[in-house]
């Protein structure tokens, strides 16, 4: 079985940190456009008017600190796709894993956010999504419908490469200028 993994060629520190935060923005965007679309959702669902921009602001924020932990989890787990199972089986235990890693690292960030406001660290960590188990159930679910087309993305980039990847999306790049 041939499993093909997402660690990356070997680069200087200064190329690896241009490449880290490439990753780190494309990600906050990609975070960013799904957080400021459900943020605009359960702003319209409540009807309030007018719509604060600060939110989508939050949004933001909120999204580099999720793409932060999806890369830290990528340290830590990197993606691996095998030839034989292929993209979609080789990577469902692992967007599960990644989703696990993002809502540890999420409840982590809650305690720290509570101390930081001079609270109890395992209570302001208990408090994440509300205390509520179905809401924090809810919240994963929907993280995961965030992440696993990102991972699909990443699986089939490694197995196609970068140039082919592009070619299948956009064409072949025309080199005459025609």
């Amino acid at each position: 079985m041939t499993d093909i993994s997402s660690a990356a060629p070997k680069h200087n520190f200064k190329q690896g940190l241009i490449e880290e935060a490439k990753k780190a923005f494309a990600l906050t965007i990609y975070f960013g456009l799904w957080f400021c679309s459900l943020t605009l959702l359960a702003v319209t669902a409540i009807d309030e008017r007018p719509i604060p921009l600060t939110i989508f602001g939050f949004a933001f924020v909120k999204a580099a600190i999720t793409a932060k932990f999806m890369l830290i989890g990528q340290a830590i787990y990197p993606i691996r796709v095998s030839k034989h199972h292929g993209i979609v089986r080789s990577l469902l235990i692992e967007s599960i894993i990644y989703l696990v890693i993002v809502l540890a690292l999420n409840y982590l960030e809650a305690g720290i956010d509570g101390l930081i406001h001079g609270k109890n660290f395992v209570e302001s960590m208990l408090a994440f999504g509300h205390s509520d188990p179905l809401h924090v159930l809810a919240m994963a679910l929907v993280y995961w419908l965030i992440v696993w087309p990102y991972l699909l993305y990443c699986g089939t980039l490694i197995i196609l490469g970068r140039e082919n990847f592009t070619t299948l999306l956009f064409g072949y790049k025309n080199t005459l200028g025609k």
